[in-house]
């Protein structure tokens, strides 16, 4: 299931459970300290942590389970369907605390006005909760927005130079090399189709299958001084990418390496799987002076944005210069395949 539009994802990350537990003793505190009965306000905190904590787990639990229908409603009646789990949640337990608590002596008032009050303040516990989180995803998707736009406009500053530098490639091969410049064109085709299409997830295999194409589209202008070295496993998993998120680091091997080189030089791409997920490594040889760091500053940190913000913060860019050569390093998470899809 694709993370980035799915409300429910953020709720299994760490910090959203920690905040969960943390809401609930907050919560069980209050209620403490505003007990009308005598006793000790110790014991008050303890039965009220463990009837929060038994009801925000059984919510995310719940929540869970139903995790993939739920996915598929729209975002108000997902939140109505939350808040009604959560008041079921909260029914079973006020029966169950009842229940024990009529078994360890005759407890304070009616049963009906303890349920009626668990209820009360679930719902409106519930309700502010779904206010807070409503405002953090419509800030995420903000900023998620924010990412696509800005490598929308590196996109639009580089599709010019790389579209008439291949027009004049395929030019030159129309008398000479008819078939290549037949397969130029075509190469280039796929490439601005699936720029044109904007951001999105795609198969890794169709990311990488982009990656090769227009490498053969510069290995045809660039000849013998570009050298090309590919290297993917065979085991590759079957997940989704962000779309023109490894085609860049190839561009940039290119742009900021090899055309500078007077011979030429190397590119390396290589794949590999992980225990954790997918490595994806593009080096490139570099000239003799200069770190070659600054030209890839660009185009690798929209790509870096961009790709921790469709993956949910959990995937990465790494970028720098390795005993003498750039080196860019993408690492995937490994998830269950999701079909493509707009982000």
């Amino acid at each position: 299931m694709n993370t980035s539009t799915n409300p429910l994802a953020a709720l299994w990350r760490p910090p959203a459970l920690l905040s969960v537990v943390l809401g609930g003793e907050a919560l069980a505190a209050i209620v403490a300290l505003a007990a009308a009965q005598d006793g000790d306000r110790l014991v008050h905190f303890g039965l009220a942590s463990l009837c929060v904590q038994w009801v925000a787990i059984g919510t995310l639990c719940a929540l869970y389970l139903l995790r993939r229908p739920l996915g598929r409603l729209p975002p108000l009646r997902l939140a109505w369907v939350c808040l009604m789990l959560l008041l079921g949640m909260s029914l079973l337990v006020a029966g169950a605390a009842w229940s024990v608590m009529e078994l360890s002596g005759a407890p304070a008032g009616s049963r009906l006005g303890f349920v009626l009050r668990m209820l009360g303040i679930a719902l409106v516990v519930g309700l502010v909760g779904l206010l807070t989180y409503q405002n953090y995803w419509q800030s995420r998707q903000l900023v998620l927005r924010a990412k696509q736009l800005e490598l929308e406009a590196l996109q639009a500053r580089i599709r010019p130079h790389f579209l008439f530098n291949t027009l004049n490639t395929g030019a030159a091969l129309v008398h000479q090399r008819p078939d290549e410049a037949e397969r130029v064109l075509l190469d280039l085709a796929d490439l601005f189709r699936s720029a044109l299409r904007g951001p999105r997830q795609i198969p890794l295999a169709e990311e990488l299958a982009l990656t090769h194409r227009y490498l053969e589209i510069e290995a045809l202008r660039f000849g013998p001084r570009l050298r090309l070295e590919w290297e993917v496993a065979a085991d590759l998993p079957d997940i989704s990418v962000p779309s023109l998120s490894i085609q860049p680091l190839a561009e940039n091997a290119i742009r900021h390496g090899i055309e500078r080189l007077a011979d030429g030089g190397r590119v390396e791409v290589q794949a590999r799987c992980t225990p954790e997920g997918v490595e994806v490594i593009v080096r490139n040889d570099l000239p003799a002076t200069g770190s070659g760091s600054g030209g890839h500053a660009v185009g690798l940190t929209s790509a870096r944005q961009r790709v921790v913000a469709l993956t949910d913060g959990r995937g990465r860019i790494d970028a720098g210069v390795e005993d003498g050569r750039f080196v860019a390093r993408l690492w995937l998470p490994v998830r269950p395949a999701a079909s493509p899809q707009s982000a």
